[in-house]
């Protein structure tokens, strides 16, 4: 199981486009739920603020399967002398 603690990892352009298209997605639902918008707009907003949680998401799952910097992958090990 992968760590979260991987999730944090500042130096990485990965990590703030994760939070950029999570905070996004809150900022759409935050819209949606204060201003009264037309069926369009709706389906408009909502389709983004899906979109960015999907993002996010794809983001961070990205940054959790990659391994920490200075960590070799086992089967390299195995193979040094």
């Amino acid at each position: 199981m992968p760590k979260l603690s991987r999730l944090w990892q500042p130096r990485r352009g990965l990590f703030w486009q994760m939070l950029f298209f999570n905070l996004m997605s809150s900022v759409l639902a935050w819209v949606m739920r204060i201003y009264p918008l037309n069926t369009v707009g709706l389906l408009l907003v909502g389709g983004l603020a899906l979109g960015n949680c999907v993002m996010g998401m794809a983001a961070a799952w990205m940054l959790l399967r990659e391994p920490p910097p200075g960590d070799q992958n086992p089967r390299q090990r195995e193979s040094l002398p």
